[in-house]
């Protein structure tokens, strides 16, 4: 645990609050400093592209930081060349020989990805993020703060703004973050950032009994619109529902991280009395979809390229569902190219009524996980931060067989020590309250029939 993770823990209440607004100024500030307001300007111009203006576009863009690869990258140089590529072959490379290029596996990126991944000349003044390992394979990436500023962009451009509203909106969220840093912390089930006007619930706390607190901290911030994990919200909202609570009137529910059904928008409309907007991307920053004003989910092509690929690694038709594969166009300082991210999409058809010219998908087929239950009530669907630092872990899968008793699966060479394992257990208890918990190590974790991977598990029923 970080030294400001520790200090935090220990906070009054409202220290803990001109904590995380303290937080919030810098992470503004990184994210919408720089080159952000540039590059705002420029997603927003794009918006309104032509096919072949996109196509142009997308080819420069692809031959540029691929290229840059070629030279700069140690694993793509050698990749590429084990593969027959030269210099003079990626110069010229087309949209239609993209799939020629070789995959870049989940495993590389958590070997490599700060090492033969890295640019020989990065910006020495970003920082690793490190997925949460919630779907399985925890994986650090490099931001830049260029990178960030470009990212925060898109996402203002093609989330935000689709949707109606903006950084500067007052909003709820429900993420990874633990700002209760206890499983067992009382109410508020909630911090505030006073520079974001943001409302963090806690992801961890959801159930029943404290829904009503959650509409009570909306309430006293005058937050417009609720954003994050998908199911998450979801059960807060349920909860809401079943209790009778009357929620505030929102602009907008814009979730993200699982697959969002339309039993999930129904009640949003019911609570919140809005539309619901979903996005898909993830801490890889290669790829963005989302959702605009007349329900398309599109590709952002400036973001990166979309391949949605069969089993043989063509490209699907329309109307069919496909492995996801993702090219980004933002990261020059641990390129991602064709990164087989692990979700899969059905690929949509015909154009949308908004106007703009950017590929449709029909579904996000993603990743359907079991909802885990904790003792008092509460319901969660991911484990942000189980595994984080814990390098030797190269899979991991969490199943619950009881309401008091959870096996966590680990895949991994090298065993785990008795203090990494410790430190699971406790980061578990600490989300879900006191109950078993067995660590088994293994040296393969099986798929399932259908040779995906599921990384959280119930057998309740």
């Amino acid at each position: 645990m970080a030294l400001k993770d520790k200090i935090y823990k220990f906070l009054p209440l409202p220290l803990q609050n001109v904590a995380i607004s303290i937080f919030g100024y810098l992470w503004q500030k990184r994210r919408f400093g720089g080159v952000f307001q540039e590059e705002l300007i420029e997603f927003k111009k794009r918006d309104n592209f032509t096919r072949a203006q996109w196509s142009d576009y997308t080819v420069q863009e692809l031959r540029k930081i691929i290229l840059y690869a070629f030279e700069n990258v140690p694993f793509y140089k050698n990749l590429y060349q084990q593969n027959g590529f030269t210099l003079e072959r990626l110069q010229n490379l087309t949209l239609n020989e993209l799939k020629s290029l070789p995959f870049l596996e989940k495993e590389a990126v958590r070997k490599f990805g700060e090492t033969d991944l890295m640019a020989t000349h990065f910006d020495k003044e970003g920082e690793y993020f490190g997925s949460s390992g919630s779907t399985g394979t925890p994986s650090k990436i490099y931001f830049s703060k260029t990178t960030h500023q470009k990212w925060s962009a898109a996402f203002e451009v093609r989330i935000r703004h689709w949707a109606g509203v903006n950084n500067k909106t007052p909003r709820g969220m429900i993420g990874g973050r633990r700002v209760l840093p206890n499983a067992n912390d009382g109410p508020p089930y909630y911090r505030y950032n006073l520079v974001e006007k943001q409302v963090y619930f806690s992801a961890y706390h959801i159930a029943q009994s404290t829904a009503q607190n959650y509409v009570d901290g909306m309430k006293k911030y005058g937050i417009e619109y609720m954003n994050g994990y998908a199911v998450s919200n979801y059960l807060l909202a349920l909860f809401i529902k079943k209790n009778n609570i009357q929620a505030p009137k929102l602009k907008a529910v814009i979730t993200s991280s699982e697959k969002l059904t339309p039993e999930m928008r129904t009640v949003f409309q019911e609570v919140y009395q809005c539309k619901t907007y979903d996005s898909w991307s993830g801490v890889e920053a290669c790829a963005l979809v989302s959702e605009c004003e007349h329900g398309s989910l599109h590709v952002s092509e400036d973001v990166g390229i979309l391949e949605i690929i069969d089993d043989n690694g063509n490209e699907v038709s329309e109307g069919e569902t496909g492995e996801v594969v993702c090219t980004g166009f933002l990261n020059y300082d641990q390129p991602l190219l064709r990164y087989r991210i692990g979700d899969r999409m059905t690929k949509g058809k015909g154009s949308c009524a908004c106007g703009r010219n950017m590929p449709i998908i029909k579904d996000i087929d993603g990743r359907m996980e079991d909802v885990i239950k904790g003792a008092d009530g509460r319901q969660m669907v991911r484990f942000h931060g189980l595994f984080i630092g814990i390098s030797s872990i190269e899979r991991a899968q969490v199943i619950q067989h009881t309401i008091h008793h959870i096996e966590i699966k680990i895949q991994n060479e090298i065993a785990l020590t008795t203090p990494e394992i410790e430190l699971i257990k406790t980061r578990l208890e600490s989300q879900l309250g006191t109950m078993k918990v067995d660590v088994n190590q293994h040296q393969k974790i099986e798929q399932t029939a259908n040779g995906k991977f599921k990384a959280v598990i119930s057998m309740i029923k």
